[in-house]
């Protein structure tokens, strides 16, 4: 089931790279406050880089303006490969938190996972933007297909804050 408004957050574990390599981190840590959460279908896929990354990138200052503590991107990737890529995007330096849901058990237990083989693309997360206060999802948007990017969009959860 995919989750929706009103919904609280599943339980589960995140990784990023620390100073002493990956480390986990736990997605309730992640979600208290005021949020705003977007997943998407791979580092370094086209709409994902010159979309999605860059309009959360060009409005992270208004998102903290409104309230939002943290803005935290989830992606189906390695945490290298979440690391690179946030830091060659600039999510790095606009503060995005960019977490890598390797085995996708996240992704899952948002009702979110998608696989696309023409693309490459196995047991993926759906394009999507939430904004989520203290663990439960006050607003969800979740793309039509893979290659859009526009409810998704910084631009449409900054109005919803």
């Amino acid at each position: 089931m995919t989750i929706t408004a009103g919904d609280t957050m599943p339980q589960g574990q995140l990784l990023r790279v620390g100073e002493a390599g990956p480390e986990t981190v736990d997605l309730a840590d992640l979600m208290q406050g005021k949020v705003a959460l977007f997943g998407l279908p791979g580092a370094f896929t086209g709409t994902c880089t010159n979309a999605h990354m860059p309009s959360f990138v060009r409005h992270a200052d208004m998102f903290r303006t409104k309230g939002v503590l943290r803005i935290v991107c989830i992606t189906v990737n390695d945490p290298f490969v979440a690391k690179a890529w946030a830091d060659q995007t600039g999510a790095t330096e606009a503060g995005i938190e960019v977490m890598a849901d390797a085995d996708g058990s996240v992704t899952k237990a948002l009702g979110l996972d998608f696989t696309a083989p023409p693309a490459g693309l196995f047991d993926r997360c759906k394009r999507f933007a939430a904004l989520v206060e203290d663990g439960v999802v006050k607003a969800i948007d979740v793309e039509d297909s893979p290659g859009a990017c526009t409810v998704s969009a910084g631009e449409a959860l900054l109005e919803k804050v």
